[in-house]
């Protein structure tokens, strides 16, 4: 019998949920009105910005840099005194951008056998790695090859073209 009366007041109590919702309230409907949009400054990230800015600098002093190259006295691997402040210039280059590699490549001019002229164009390069080791750039960063007298910049025979050929270029990977 419990159980009757238990089932009995489950239906009503069912029966009067459903019959509790109230209907619904009466909309009325309004004039639409006109959205107006402001208009909306771009955002601009400050430190994004300051970062292209870096990024440009950096980006130009490695072209300026690239144009640099050092110059060597007839059969001479050594730095002269007057190109110091260039591999100087590459050195805190290098040194800010840890990132950076550069490829050092020694030339001679074409006097000499071909053999004699990549054995000096190697010199040269070591020559001007060295002197970026010594100033503080990371081996990591650098490689020295020789292209002896195969890259020449000046094609003529007079001593301002052999001048001219006897250098180390430093080439910035991209």
């Amino acid at each position: 019998m419990f159980k009757r009366v238990l089932m009995a007041s489950a239906v009503v109590s069912l029966f009067a949920a459903c019959s509790s919702t109230q209907p619904p309230a009466a909309v009325t409907e309004q004039p639409a009105q006109p959205v107006v949009v402001a208009p909306v400054a771009p955002v601009v990230d400050a430190q994004a910005q300051a970062q292209a800015a870096a990024q440009a600098r950096m980006q130009a002093e490695r072209a300026r840099l690239a144009g640099e190259s050092i110059y060597f006295d007839f059969d001479s691997n050594a730095v002269k005194a007057d190109q110091q402040a260039k591999v100087a210039a590459h050195a805190e280059f290098l040194k800010l951008n840890a990132q950076q590699k550069v490829q050092i490549q020694g030339n001679t001019d074409a006097r000499g056998s071909r053999e004699y002229n990549l054995g000096l164009g190697q010199r040269r390069a070591e020559s001007v790695k060295n002197s970026l080791e010594v100033l503080g750039v990371k081996d990591a960063q650098l490689e020295a090859v020789s292209y002896g007298k195969e890259k020449p910049r000046a094609e003529g025979a007079s001593p301002t073209d052999h001048a001219e050929n006897r250098r180390a270029d430093v080439s910035y990977a991209q």
